[in-house]
C-alpha cells in the first residue's frame, strides 16, 4: 500500500504507459465518456507522463467528435480487477484530423486497423447486421493504394488530463487520492 502521493504518482503513469503499450493490460481499453453523458470503451494508444495527456484513434464521422469539438469536457475510466485499482481521470478532449501526431499515429497502424476507417461511418443505419467495411475487406486487408481513401475518416482524440482520481480497494482499508499536475492530496474512500 503506498503512503506517498509520490509513489501514487509513479503508479498511475505505470499503468497508463503500460496500457497504451499492452493490449493485454487491464486499463488498454478505459471507458470514454462526453459531456453529453454518452460513454464507449476505446483503444488507449498513448499516455505522455509529462503533459499529462492520453492519445484514442477515431473516426471523424463519430458522434463523439462533434460532441467533443462543442463541449470539450471528457472522462475517462480505468480499472484493474486484479489490483484492485480504479482511475478516473477528468480533462479536456481536442480531436485533431491532421498535423504531424496524427501522420504518425496513422503510419504506426497497419492496413488491417486502418481498413476500419474505409466503411461506413459509425453509426450508420443498416437493414441487416454489418461491420460497415466495403464487402471485399471483410477479413481482408486492404494494400497501400487502396488504403488511401481511409486516411481522410482518421483522426485522434488528445485528452488534457486536469485531475486523477486513483482510487485502491483493499480488505485492510480502501485508499484514494486525487492528484493533478502539480500537486494532490489524499481524500477519503
Amino acid at each position: 500500500m503506498y503512503e506517498t502521493l509520490d509513489e501514487v504518482r509513479a503508479d498511475i503513469a505505470a499503468r497508463l504507459e503500460e496500457a497504451a503499450r499492452d493490449r493485454r493490460s487491464p486499463m488498454h481499453t478505459p471507458v470514454v465518456a462526453t459531456a453529453d453523458a454518452d460513454a464507449r470503451v476505446m483503444v488507449l494508444r498513448a499516455f505522455d507522463c509529462d503533459r499529462w495527456t492520453l492519445r484514442f484513434h477515431t473516426d471523424v464521422r463519430a458522434s463523439k467528435v462533434a460532441v467533443i469539438e462543442a463541449d470539450r469536457r471528457v472522462a475517462v475510466l480505468g480499472y484493474d480487477r486484479r489490483a484492485k485499482v480504479q482511475l478516473r481521470l477528468r480533462g479536456t478532449g481536442r480531436i485533431q484530423r491532421a498535423g504531424p501526431a496524427v501522420d504518425t499515429a496513422w503510419a504506426e497502424s497497419n492496413n488491417f486497423a486502418r481498413r476500419c476507417y474505409l466503411g461506413e461511418g459509425p453509426g450508420a443505419v443498416s437493414d441487416v447486421p454489418t461491420s460497415g467495411l466495403p464487402p471485399q475487406f471483410e477479413g481482408a486487408e486492404p494494400d497501400d493504394e487502396q488504403i488511401v481513401p481511409a486516411r481522410e475518416n482518421f483522426a485522434i482524440l488528445l485528452v488534457e488530463v486536469a485531475e486523477i482520481d486513483w482510487f485502491s480497494l483493499a480488505h485492510t482499508g480502501h485508499r484514494r487520492a486525487l492528484l493533478t499536475r502539480d500537486g494532490g492530496t489524499w481524500i477519503s474512500p
